[in-house]
């Protein structure tokens, strides 16, 4: 008897050994986590995970949350598999510096591709008469989920211009309907363009979109290198009758490096070359282009991704090479 078990024991360890990597540790499921409902992050990564799940053969599904901060919490965790950032969340969790997990270094954090650039907007209803940063002084202003990009950042900056508005948080879709109904005064967020939910508004209120002054402007950028100028082009809402000057945080597909280097490669290959199915679950996608992964200037790009970009001949900047 010991003789046949240890036969079979040979056998089974022969035949796992044998066995590809790939096939080893592909995952039966994955999770990406998005941010709140009425974003453009839930949008987005409804279409990742339908393509994912379609292309790569991994059932994906998506997990609402408050935003790139809980993403990065969730996938250091190990609750979800993919996660969706900006670039100032993403920095300040491999620093320790993110306010949900303070002291924490994510040093494991690894880039698969961009998604699109998340300008700041700013919006009021045209009865209330904001047209400025300033004038939202002591103003109740909705900044979106505590924890997203909106709610992080803006009440660092408003703060840094000397603005003390009364900042109220939660999820930019009921925040918009409080602003139509004169709950709130105005409106600060971050998200991909055109936003679901400010467009919704525009679409049954007379409201006023703008922009940030060339002093806040400059007073922002220099204390946080991980923004950049960003024009919201005319035509973008149907009320601004310009381009509004703001700035703007580049967003990317983000996971552990402990996923398989097949799977982050497979990933990879199905969203950016089924862009037209991205595009038409959200406009943004327009921007998830292979050439724009030398926007992420400092979150390593995962061996996978990696191999995929050098195969289509994308030259990846030292800086990021895993």
């Amino acid at each position: 008897m010991s003789i046949l078990l240890k036969s079979f024991t040979a056998a089974a360890l022969m035949v796992c050994f044998s066995l590809p990597l790939a096939a080893q540790e592909r995952p039966k499921s994955m999770t990406i986590s998005t941010a709140s409902p009425g974003g453009v992050y839930a949008i987005y990564g409804e279409g990742v995970a339908q393509l994912v799940t379609d292309k790569v053969g991994v059932a994906t599904s998506t997990r609402q949350t408050q935003g790139p901060a809980q993403n990065l919490v969730l996938l250091k965790a190990g609750q979800v598999e993919l996660g969706m950032t900006t670039s100032g969340p993403a920095y300040e969790a491999m620093h320790g510096m993110l306010e949900l997990a303070p002291g924490v270094e994510y040093k494991d954090l690894r880039v698969l591709f961009a998604m699109y650039p998340t300008p700041f907007q700013m919006v009021a209803l045209a009865s209330n008469g904001i047209a400025s940063l300033e004038q939202l002084e002591g103003m109740r202003v909705g900044a979106g989920p505590r924890a997203g990009t909106g709610g992080t950042f803006w009440t660092r900056w408003l703060k840094s211009l000397d603005i003390n508005s009364r900042l109220q948080y939660g999820g930019i879709g009921d925040q918009a309907s409080q602003l139509a109904d004169g709950r709130l005064d105005a409106i600060v967020t971050a998200g991909g363009i055109p936003h679901p939910a400010l467009s919704e508004l525009e679409n049954t209120q007379a409201v006023t979109f703008f922009g940030m002054s060339e002093k806040a402007l400059k007073g922002i950028l220099k204390a946080n290198p991980y923004a950049v100028n960003f024009t919201i082009p005319k035509g973008t809402y149907k009320t601004p009758t310009g381009d509004i000057d703001t700035l703007a945080m580049w967003n990317f597909i983000v996971a552990d490096a402990s996923m398989s280097d097949d799977v982050a490669y497979e990933i990879t290959k199905a969203v950016l070359e089924n862009n037209d199915r991205m595009v038409a679950t959200h406009s943004s996608a327009k921007q998830s282009l292979a050439e724009n992964i030398v926007k992420d200037t400092f979150i390593p790009l995962h061996p996978g991704a990696a191999r995929y970009y050098k195969e289509i001949g994308i030259a990846i900047p030292e800086a990021i090479a895993p």
